[in-house]
């Protein structure tokens, strides 16, 4: 069994990872490349195809500069990253490991604007960039599998393993295993996504309007994005009171 213990930017937390990066770039390309066979990609004929082109590329900039910056560019050293739109009515987006990222075209609707995509881009790329993912499946594996059989799980790729993965990078149903997770994983990423969405030159202030939309969208159900990370308002306050340190990155395109 492989066991790291690193910290996550920002937040400085220590986080225990039981899957080796390796293992979850290999199992993202698999699932990545099936999901999209199924759902194929809107053609950049389509002007909101080219705008989740277009923002992703300015994300990936600005988070490849951050993690240079102050020491976490091996976070995403072997990312290749892709930026899709699929039609689905669903308000919903996620990036798996290796910066591939998804963004539903229901989600569009909510977001509205160029910077409130950017928003919600920064928030899932920064789910990828602080390994959330592996925690939650470490989590799983653990709990399904007492990690004595870890090792198992992840060579035979079981549906139950591959079901695992996909959840823990908010592509799949929601299971009761990685509830504890979300508040404490959703505020790093709100963080984060504040601070990559300000260095690509969206106004992080845009954030507030968002997430409160967010909020009403659905109704009683919530969003399938926010299926495991209640909204209400401790988040918007926790970006309210982020939002002076983000700043200090924002430089208008």
């Amino acid at each position: 069994m492989t066991i790291a213990c690193t910290k996550v930017p920002i937040s400085n937390r220590k986080q225990l990872n039981l899957v080796p990066e390796s293992e979850l770039l290999s199992m993202s390309l698999t699932e990545y490349s099936a999901f999209l066979k199924k759902n194929p990609p809107v053609p950049l004929t389509d002007p909101n195809a080219q705008m989740v082109k277009n923002v992703g590329a300015r994300m990936k900039t600005a988070v490849e500069t951050y993690l240079r910056q102050n020491g976490f560019a091996s976070r995403v050293k072997d990312f290749k990253w892709e930026f899709n739109l699929v039609n689905n009515k669903e308000v919903n987006a996620w990036c798996m490991p290796g910066g591939k990222v998804v963004v539903y075209s229901g989600l569009l609707a909510v977001t509205q604007d160029e910077a409130s995509l950017a928003c919600v881009m920064g928030h899932e790329i920064a789910h990828a960039v602080a390994r959330h993912g592996n925690e939650r499946m470490s989590q799983g594996l653990m709990a399904e599998l007492g990690g004595v059989a870890l090792d198992v799980a992840l060579a035979n790729k079981s549906s139950e393993t591959r079901q695992l993965f996909m959840t823990a990078y908010g592509a799949g149903a929601t299971v009761g295993l990685i509830l504890p997770y979300s508040r404490l994983h959703e505020t790093e990423a709100d963080k984060l996504g504040l601070v990559f969405m300000a260095m690509a030159g969206y106004d992080p202030k845009t954030s507030i309007g968002f997430w409160e939309r967010m909020a009403k969208a659905g109704g009683a159900k919530p969003p399938e994005i926010l299926s495991t990370h209640p909204s209400d308002q401790t988040r918007i306050n926790n970006l309210r009171a982020y939002m002076p340190t983000a700043l200090k990155y924002y430089k208008p395109a």
